[in-house]
């Protein structure tokens, strides 16, 4: 199959890119780069760099499927630049679903967040609870979710809502809770944890992109809405089971960030996916990867960031 993936050499993209060409496909990534592009080369893989904004540029010849990562990801970078997080998070996904339509592409898969549920105290968030998104981000990819839906007749769409994603990548991300609590266990034996009692849900990286395989191996048998999310932890159970492998002193402050909420993933689970990797998993290889020199703790992991220093606030 040919594959479009957005975003390609991001944190799951990159990672995602690697999986689908061990598993036979041929792939054209489009990506602006603003994190570099850690993919080697492969017969089967084309590389283009531009920005999403500019779907004109895009390749779409042959493609059959699209997974469309490309996002200004989280709440801080958001914030940064409002105008460029509506229009790459918003605006870029309406254009880019008219021209896959345009160029006969049969399936379109979406990143989403599971954040776009905002606060909840239900124990058990599924996909037909209202959506009260609490920052510009979840409301892009509230309204990028909406937006889609409205082509069902025209193409598949099937959209992930993703759960706190966790684990190595070679384009890693220090910026994210479980990655960012165990860096700081084993660089400075000292968690800093902002309030703590939140609840986030989790989904290791080699779930994530089995999720994307098993969406694409299944088809028309799965459309629609799916949360993504294994491991509903408070940000204090993350912080203590960093602790409980590399001994650390955990210092509490106080959080202005009022998001907890957690996924309920039993809709994806009834089509057949398994989870097959942890929490504990992922901060196992954080550790490895830092204790074998592979990672460190430098700028260019965070997003926020490697944003500012390219200006893009």
């Amino acid at each position: 199959m040919k594959i479009l993936v957005t975003g390609g050499c991001g944190f799951i993209g990159t990672s995602l890119t690697r999986a689908l060409l061990q598993e036979g496909h041929e792939i054209h990534v489009h990506d602006i780069m603003w994190f570099g592009n850690h993919l080697s080369n492969h017969p089967k893989l084309s590389i283009t760099q531009g920005d999403i904004r500019e779907v004109e540029s895009i390749p779409m010849d042959g493609v059959e499927a699209i997974i469309h990562l490309a996002n200004v990801a989280n709440d801080p970078c958001s914030d940064l630049n409002s105008k460029l997080n509506w229009e790459v998070n918003a605006l870029a996904t309406k254009f880019l679903v008219d021209r896959a339509i345009e160029y006969g592409v049969g399936q379109f898969i979406y990143a989403s967040s599971g954040s776009v549920y905002g606060y909840k105290e239900d124990k058990h968030v599924t996909e037909d609870l209202p959506l009260v998104p609490l920052s510009d981000y979840n409301k892009t990819k509230m309204i990028s979710e909406r937006v889609l839906l409205s082509y069902a007749d025209d193409i598949l769409v099937q959209i992930v809502r993703p759960a706190t994603v966790c684990g190595y990548s070679p384009r890693m991300r220090l910026d994210l809770s479980v990655n960012i609590l165990t860096m700081q266990a084993f660089t400075n034996q000292r968690i800093t944890v902002f309030g703590g009692k939140q609840t986030r849900p989790n989904i290791h990286i080699q779930d994530m992109i089995g999720v994307y395989l098993h969406f694409l191996e299944h088809g028309n048998a799965i459309q629609g809405i799916y949360n993504a999310g294994f491991e509903n932890i408070s940000i204090m159970e993350i912080a203590e089971r960093a602790s409980a492998k590399i001994p650390s002193e955990i210092v509490v402050s106080e959080s202005n960030d009022p998001r907890s909420y957690r996924l309920n993933s039993d809709k994806l689970l009834a089509t057949g996916y398994k989870q097959k990797f942890t929490v504990d998993d992922a901060m196992n290889e954080i550790i490895e990867a830092f204790r074998n020199g592979i990672l460190r703790n430098e700028d260019k992991h965070y997003n926020i960031r490697s944003m500012k220093d390219l200006n893009l606030g």
